[in-house]
């Protein structure tokens, strides 16, 4: 490891960065350095201006992924170089507001039905049931399961934040049955040479088992949490409840979830019609 790529880290622990999130900037500033062959150490500003001009217009990449890149190469030149540069203030990603791809219920289910690797299959069904990202499933452990008080356990998420989500009963005794066969002391979704399942695999057998149903959506493993989202919404849940169970630390992130489904429309149409009717008559 160079001593600059060491600096940063260094950098970035004592800030209170978690892991992913410092090898996400540190990975931005090696593309940076790949991207002209030198170290970053030795690019002008105007070097760094192209770069993102070139991910922007070129690449075209979401803005989300500029974001990350903007972010680790904006606290590499000005926490670890100690570089104060215009270009970090000039640089706003277009913002694309894209509604999420949501499964239907069915949709879910012919889904998970068609996984046959049980360890993924069961990892699929708790993403979906529980609202969670694909990392939260894969660093679950068995620890983290409150049977009694039918509760499942996230530790340090997103933000370094823990939360605990309600389970229903059919999922908790779903992963009652994979318990007593796996019988795992550890991670609750085990993988190989004593880790956690790989999350790139349970992204490929989702992948596949889309291809194989038919169904023509655009989906990834991240659409089940968006589809459960939409399902408690559809069924009258609030808001705020949503909000907490996902762990968005603003209701205005849990608010694209407001999107007109075709049941959302349909009571809405409904309610609609109740109360112009009695305001005519």
């Amino acid at each position: 490891m160079s001593e600059l790529r060491r600096r940063m880290y260094e950098d970035l622990q004592l800030a209170g960065y978690a892991l992913k999130t410092q090898n996400s900037y540190v990975d931005a500033v090696q593309r940076l350095a790949r991207y002209y062959n030198s170290s970053p150490a030795l690019l002008a500003e105007e070097e760094v201006r192209n770069f993102f001009l070139h991910l922007i217009n070129d690449r075209k990449l979401a803005k989300s992924t500029i974001t990350i890149y903007l972010c680790g190469i904006k606290f590499f030149y000005e926490t670890t170089l100690k570089r104060r540069w215009n270009i970090f203030d000039l640089v706003r990603p277009r913002h694309v507001k894209k509604l999420p791809v949501v499964l239907s219920v069915n949709e879910v289910r012919t889904l998970i039905a068609s996984i046959r690797k049980p360890v993924v299959q069961m990892a699929l069904t708790t993403i979906y049931s529980c609202g969670l990202r694909v990392s939260e499933a894969a660093r679950l452990r068995v620890e983290d399961i409150d049977g009694d008080r039918r509760l499942l356990w996230v530790r340090d998420s997103k933000g370094g934040k823990d939360r605990s989500i309600p389970l229903s009963e059919p999922t908790l005794t779903q992963l009652r049955k994979f318990w007593r066969k796996t019988r795992t002391k550890d991670w609750l979704f085990p993988g190989r040479d004593g880790e956690h399942i790989n999350i790139a695999a349970v992204q490929h057998a989702f992948k596949a088992a889309l291809l194989e149903s038919g169904i023509n959506k655009k989906a990834s493993v991240h659409s089940l949490r968006h589809s459960f989202a939409t399902h408690l919404l559809e069924c009258g849940v609030d808001i705020r409840i949503i909000q907490r169970i996902l762990g968005h630390g603003s209701i205005t992130t849990t608010c694209i979830y407001t999107h007109l489904t075709d049941k959302i429309t349909d009571h809405l149409s409904k309610t609609l019609n109740h109360l112009m009717a009695d305001l005519l008559s």
